[in-house]
């Protein structure tokens, strides 16, 4: 039985394929196509793989991503109850866009749904949920007529307090599914059924501007691959840290925005869990971008206050930190001639300028080829031949521009400054946060993220730095090792001695028995199924909640509190006063239905093998000559001290001078300071 985890990135699609009866596992990497699709068949024919021989596809895709970045979503016209048309353009009176606090020439993203399709439907529901103004037939289907003759591909309805009571928003779907059979309709209370009005929109709106795309991309590659006798289930891997069915990405494309990120984070959890290593921060360096999320206990943090592209996403991602700092950011001078490396990047088209395909500006990969780290003679994921005189040139010009500084000074620099900009992103998540980075082992993956581990990991004094095998791949991996998952929230407004003795309960046995009907569905019941209850509460008279997992029974009463308040004080370093009380927000429930996963395997001891080779390698201003060890020889038990370099398809680990690594039984890479 054959397994695909397809992960595409903004540069490669990686693919990582297992094969259940034996454990082998086989990895390739193919440049990402325009037409994702192509790439996924790309990568499957390279490994000489058809579909028909596939039992299941998972998949992180950047499709949701690529249609707000690039602004090529479908047409939104948005119903909004009567008065509240312009919440959109009102939205919380701040900019929510970074780094824009003191630009005088700042301007508003413009939102997804414009003005002019904005439009009131004469309705009310209260915040309890009673009818305040009943909804005229006759009223929407004038409205229909309207989002006809504007040509909308797309409608997303959003009425006031649909939380508490989403009956309208149920009634006007159901006329404009009959008027408007073409076009997609998306309801808040289906997409988030929280309260904030605002960023309950923002959501509904993303979630009706990507989801058709995103749902065309998904129906070809269905076809495609059953064209080809693919007769397996097909998923999608969600923001939250499971998959979903292409039925239900379709409909929720919204919760697909950190699809390929979350992949990795997954993997990261699946690889220390059989390591036994319970705190880690996943780092994952690819050509565009880095993405670094904490994870502790082996369970990564989530977040429902989000911003892609400044747009608020209310939907549970986990949370994942990225900055602009990949194999691909370009190095370049701002009006005070000082050197700054990213965001923005070459990307796979044309590339690094070694890459040969046209790039001229110098960037990361360029600065690293002509430090000695990465190899002239061995091609990029087995494909890209890189040219160091390329890399050279472009550098010279920008050394040029600084006053003819050392080239060799500037490549260095310029991978230091990378650097940087990940240990500020990776201490946003761990020191701003409460948590020390000494108690964690780094994860280092992605095409880049072994050649910068070490380097990253003494910044934050991180004792330990652990590559796993393929790390180029390794977010397909996660693909393979997540559960199917389902959230589902609750809201309900209530100070905690209003709430009746048992609510609480009974309401998480009403969702969870939705839960358990949607999984068996899906195939998945008994011991299949797991979940998982929170809450989210806060101290009355604040604005935001702190989320409490619970089991179950919930506790209730002085049990509840004193949960709550020690989850606050964990995080804040302090809990409310007895006096101040507790107000219940919402309930979570995330559904898993549990699928079976890849078993690792233990490799053979090998000791040290001799090194393949020697090459000069630039650290700090001088020179090392380093031996190049090729990783599939490194068996158990294999010891070497740095400098020295560790080749594989897809990555290159660095081990600068100082540091010792070590080979453990699941063929990871143990990297610390000697």
């Amino acid at each position: 039985m054959l397994l695909a985890g397809i992960d595409v990135g903004g540069t490669f699609t990686d693919l990582v394929l297992f094969e259940a009866e034996t454990g082998r596992i086989a990895v390739t990497k193919v440049p990402t196509t325009a037409n994702q699709a192509d790439g996924v068949l790309h990568a499957l024919s390279r490994l000489e793989v058809l579909p028909g021989q596939l039992a299941l596809m998972a998949h992180g895709t950047t499709v949701a991503t690529n249609t707000i970045v690039q602004r090529r979503g479908a047409k939104v016209a948005l119903l909004a109850t009567k008065g509240f048309r312009d919440v959109l353009e009102v939205g919380q009176t701040r900019r929510r866009v970074p780094n824009t606090m003191f630009d005088p020439t700042f301007r508003r993203p413009e939102p997804l749904a414009p003005r002019p399709l904005c439009l009131e439907v004469t309705e009310r529901m209260r915040h309890s949920g009673a009818v305040h103004a009943a909804v005229e037939p006759g009223e929407i289907e004038e409205l229909a007529a309207k989002l006809r003759a504007a040509q909308v591909e797309s409608v997303a309805i959003c009425f006031l307090h649909a939380y508490a009571n989403d009956a309208h928003e149920r009634q006007v779907g159901d006329v404009l599914a009959r008027c408007l059979p073409q076009v997609f309709i998306t309801r808040s209370a289906e997409v988030v059924p929280e309260h904030r009005e605002y960023e309950r929109c923002s959501t509904t709106v993303l979630n009706a501007y990507v989801s058709p795309v995103l749902a065309r991309y998904l129906e070809r590659l269905s076809d495609t691959l059953v064209a080809e006798d693919f007769s397996g289930p097909l998923y999608t891997m969600s923001s939250s840290g499971g998959t979903m069915t292409v039925e239900q990405a379709s409909k929720l494309g919204v919760k697909t925005i950190l699809s390929g990120p979350v992949g990795g984070v997954q993997a990261t959890i699946f690889q220390a869990s059989a390591a036994r290593i319970p705190n880690v921060i996943s780092y994952d360096m690819g050509g565009t971008s880095t993405d670094v999320a904490l994870i502790h206990e082996l369970t990564p943090a989530l977040s429902t206050d989000n911003l892609v592209e400044s747009y608020p996403v209310r939907t549970p991602q986990v949370d994942i930190n990225s900055v602009g700092a990949g194999g691909g950011s370009i190095a370049w001078l701002d009006e005070a001639n000082a050197l700054n490396v990213g965001p923005l990047s070459a990307g796979a088209m044309p590339g690094p300028a070694c890459y040969d395909r046209g790039g001229a500006e110098p960037t990361v990969t360029d600065a690293n080829l002509l430090l000695g780290r990465l190899s002239a003679d061995r091609p990029l994921a087995g494909r890209v031949q890189l040219r160091p005189q390329l890399a050279e040139a472009a550098l010279t010009r920008l050394a040029h521009r600084m006053g003819d500084i050392p080239v060799f000074h500037l490549a260095d620099g310029i991978v230091k400054l990378a650097v940087a900009r990940m240990a500020t992103a990776t201490r946003a998540i761990s020191v701003q946060r409460g948590y020390d980075p000494r108690d964690f082992t780094l994860v280092a993956f992605g095409g880049a993220g072994p050649m910068h581990a070490c380097a990253l990991a003494s910044e934050l004094n991180i004792p330990r730095v652990l590559v796993p095998p393929s790390p180029g791949n390794f977010s397909a991996l996660g693909l393979l090792t997540s559960d199917v998952k389902h959230d589902y929230v609750r809201t309900r407004l209530a100070l905690q001695r209003d709430l009746a003795p048992g609510e609480i309960e009974r309401l998480f046995r009403e969702i969870e028995e939705r839960a358990r009907a949607e999984l068996a569905s899906e195939g998945f019941t008994g011991q299949r199924v797991r979940l998982q209850r929170s809450l989210d509460l806060r101290y009355h008279g604040q604005a935001w909640e702190v989320s409490l997992p619970v089991a179950a029974p919930v506790p209730e009463g002085a049990d509840l509190r004193a949960s709550f308040d020690a989850r606050y004080a964990s995080i804040y370093g302090h809990h409310g006063e007895l006096h101040e009380e507790v107000q219940l927000v919402r309930l979570r429930l995330s559904a898993y239905g549990v699928i079976d996963k890849p078993t690792l395997s233990r490799i053979a001891p090998n000791g040290t093998p001799a090194p393949l080779d020697e090459r000069q390698v630039y650290f700090d201003g001088a020179w090392h000559t380093c031996p190049v060890y090729d990783r599939e020889a490194l068996g158990f038990g294999a010891r070497f001290a740095g400098p020295g370099i560790v080749d594989e398809f897809g990555a290159t680990t660095v081990l600068p001078p100082g540091w010792e690594a070590l080979v453990d039984e699941l063929g990871n890479l143990l990297l610390g300071p000697g």
